[in-house]
């Protein structure tokens, strides 16, 4: 099968070169024309990948048709809110039977759909191809340098599942298959929320206690949600949930315990975003989040929280004072 990534950011440029090196032909569609011009003079992503070269199993396109047409299987890889207008970019050129995956971590702020939901809107009237989703806790750095990593593939059909696995299984990446797309999307986008606020959390010295009982109550907060949506609870005690949950919230190289570690030093979210060249999909999520917590009468006190550091100027020692006099107030 041939394959095509659409998205050149680190993970998309990571999962792209990993397809390459275990010999899958691969196409990676790149959106910005100066990163397009040096992927073909030097097969290296310096400006989201740098220090890794791409094997010429991958080659690399500014067309996004050309890439769609290509793909037997095609792996999106954008952030959540320019995936809808990408999804209609590519949905004219899909194939019935074709197979879509989404590797986005995030929901739609237009419509709070899960970016499955938004590709079977989008895609709908033009052909039927086979969607899943792809998650788990996989930096892309990390994925990159062949660190060992485990990720579970979600999709409502389990062949396709089962075709994905067997693609891109290898000594270094194992597959997991999953029917649960609802609990594996909501895990993979509010984990997001949750590391921004490890982050606060480190930043102000609170030591390992408190991270880890933001982290199990962060876990608390997706579980409802996730099962109000009709999510499967074993999915949030697996590698898309507490395992993408556990090493966003802790990693060094997670972008949105960054965030939440420059706010807590007390940093403006402008000037964070305006030194990131990368996207923290947790700073569009949490009103997501907060708007679907709403719609669904479920209570998110953590996420709200953020919300309020990230949106209403609140200094963030004391959301964090808040969510311990609330913890008081119920005792």
């Amino acid at each position: 099968m041939n394959a095509s990534v659409i998205g050149a950011g680190s993970w998309g440029s990571a999962f792209a070169r990993y397809l390459g090196q275990v010999k899958i032909p691969t196409r990676l569609w790149v959106r910005e024309e100066d990163i397009f011009r040096r992927l073909v003079e030097t097969r290296e992503n310096k400006t989201f990948l740098p220090g890794y070269s791409f094997p010429r199993t991958v080659g690399f396109s500014n067309n996004i048709r050309e890439a769609v047409l290509w793909g037997d299987i095609l792996f999106i890889a954008v952030p959540s809110h320019f995936c809808r207008s990408v999804y209609s970019r590519i949905a004219p050129f899909l194939q019935d039977g074709q197979v879509v995956v989404s590797l986005t971590k995030g929901i739609d702020q237009k419509s709070l759909k899960r970016m499955s939901q938004v590709m079977d809107e989008i895609f709908r009237p033009h052909a039927r191809p086979h969607l899943a989703v792809l998650s788990g806790p996989s930096f892309a750095r990390d994925v990159a340098a062949g660190h060992p990593t485990a990720l579970v593939v979600a999709s409502r059909d389990p062949e396709t599942a089962r075709t994905i696995q067997h693609l891109i299984s290898s000594l270094t990446i194992r597959v997991y298959t999953s029917p649960d797309v609802t609990g594996v999307e909501i895990a993979g986008a509010l984990k997001n929320v949750i590391a921004i606020a490890a982050g606060i959390v480190d930043a102000m010295d609170f030591g390992l206690n408190s991270r880890a009982a933001l982290i199990t109550r962060g876990l608390v907060e997706i579980t409802e949600i996730g099962l109000s949506l009709g999510a499967a609870i074993k999915t949030f005690s697996g590698l898309a949930g507490i395992g993408d949950l556990v090493l966003t919230c802790t990693g060094e190289l997670s972008r949105n315990h960054y965030v939440g570690y420059q706010l807590g030093k007390g940093k403006s979210l402008e000037s964070i975003l305006s030194r990131m060249k990368m996207v923290a999909e947790g700073v569009h999520t949490t009103v997501s989040a907060r708007r679907l917590s709403r719609a669904q009468g479920i209570e998110m006190p953590i996420t709200n929280q953020i919300y309020q550091v990230l949106y209403k100027n609140k200094p963030a020692r004391k959301a964090l004072g808040d969510l311990m006099s609330r913890a008081l107030r119920e005792e």
